[in-house]
């Protein structure tokens, strides 16, 4: 306790990261005042939203704005698709490439086109939102003024989000895009911990200790999965520049366990309505087709969470390898006069590359799959579902990865100044190489 509070006192005692801090605070303060405004001419009390699936995920995300039909209810999720995009196109289109090898000037015309077009995928996802999530008789106004002023006030939103995003990120404490996300996904914790303590009641007060135990171990899995590289050693020659001898040390390429991050379940999590969708088209002219639609109407069931696993590790291998390149890392070692030990410089270094990170990214699809299947288990054993949310899933990896990063962040001041880091074991590790900020 003592160690606690004497690094509190020294994380204040700087002046730049108490100032940080408290932008921090500051700003997600606003964004979540923010997202209890509910959008003008909604009458609350008649929403009686309780959205699944994709949209229940984007509801966790945004700490419950989008059921609520705040002004926030599309929140910062169209700058990541924006930039998800921006991003697929550098790796499809010169053009972009291009742009991202420019340097600083590239990077900011390619922040700009993401702005652009985030306020484009706003204003459609707006307007699916109004017409398809508010019902008639919630409204107070006429229908067609609220579409038109509802669309310029979710776009004013989501570019607010994505302002204060950008201002943790330069003013605050880092990371601004992914701290949102994780503020949001973080204040349904305590609803969801006290409504499942209430519904285990007194006489289950063992079991609900033993779900918090479960939770902690769970979390610490997630971590291992967040943090876990494979070091493959790399040797620099040795060079005569002027009258020095420079280079000659030995340093390491850290592969991630999983590479690919969060993405796979969430582009898994999107394509699985399809199947539901499909078989409710013929549900009525076939058994097998109603069969199917029944059994993918809930996440709970063997046949959602078998598809759901196998989706995440096509889509981690899909995604692993669209983000590292074997080729590209093994050119940049042979211009720095790097090479693996053993190990021929070009071609087969970027085939040993390859090899090394196909064998790591099949158990790291596997454990991805199962982090993301938990909350469905732990429903299936009587959790509620807010708190079996909790226990896996894209929800718990984000949470994890902000928080290893603004540890870190917070760490690297107390270095800086001459303190004592954070633990006594070791120092924070981030996440490193991270795909997408989210």
């Amino acid at each position: 306790m003592n160690r606690l509070i004497t690094t509190f006192k020294n994380i204040f005692a700087i002046d730049e990261l108490r100032s940080r801090i408290l932008n921090t605070l500051l700003f997600i303060t606003a964004f979540r005042l923010g997202s209890a405004i509910v959008l003008p001419g909604v009458d609350p009390n008649k929403l009686n939203l309780n959205p699944q699936g994709l949209l229940g995920l984007l509801d966790t995300f945004l700490g419950g704005a989008f059921s609520k039909a705040s002004i926030f209810a599309l929140g910062i999720m169209p700058y990541i698709s924006a930039s998800i995009a921006i991003q697929l196109l550098t790796l499809a289109l010169p053009y972009f490439q291009k742009m991202q090898k420019e340097g600083e000037s590239g990077r900011k015309r390619l922040n700009q086109i993401t702005r652009v077009l985030t306020i484009g995928v706003t204003a459609v996802q707006a307007i699916t939102y109004i017409r398809t999530t508010i019902p008639a008789d919630a409204l107070l106004i006429d229908r067609g003024l609220f579409t038109i002023s509802s669309l310029f006030i979710l776009t004013s939103g989501t570019i607010f989000c994505m302002w204060l995003g950008e201002r943790i990120t330069d003013k605050g404490i880092g990371n601004g895009i992914s701290m949102i996300i994780m503020i949001g996904i973080v204040s349904r914790l305590p609803g969801a911990i006290i409504g499942e303590q209430q519904s285990r009641g007194t006489g289950g007060l063992l079991l609900f200790v033993l779900e918090l135990v479960a939770l902690y171990f769970v979390v610490m899995g997630a971590v291992v999965l967040t943090q876990a590289v494979r070091r493959i050693p790399i040797q620099y020659a040795k060079q005569v520049i002027g009258n020095k001898v420079v280079g000659g040390q030995r340093q390491y390429l850290p592969l991630k366990l999983n590479a690919a991050g969060v993405m796979p379940i969430i582009f898994a999590q999107a394509l699985m309505f399809i199947p539901g969708y499909l078989s409710g088209l013929f549900s009525e002219k076939s058994d097998f087709a109603a069969s199917v639609q029944n059994a993918f109407q809930s996440y709970t069931t063997w046949q959602y969470n078998v598809l759901f696993a196998l989706l995440i590790i096509v889509f981690t291998f899909f995604y692993t390898a669209i983000s590292v390149n074997p080729t590209q890392i093994a050119d940049d070692m042979k211009r720095s006069g790097g090479f693996i030990p053993g190990v021929k410089p070009g071609i087969q270094t970027s085939e040993y590359i390859g090899t090394v990170l196909d064998r790591i990214t099949l158990p790291g699809a596997i454990m991805l799959a199962i982090v993301a299947i938990l909350p469905a288990i732990a429903n299936l054993l009587g959790m509620t579902s807010g708190f079996a949310q909790f226990f896996g899933g894209t929800s718990l990896l984000i949470m994890v990865g902000v928080v290893l990063d603004t540890l870190q962040q917070v760490e690297s001041y107390l270095l800086m100044r001459r303190y004592e880091g954070l633990m006594k074991s070791g120092r924070v590790q981030g996440r490193t190489n991270e795909t997408v900020a989210v």
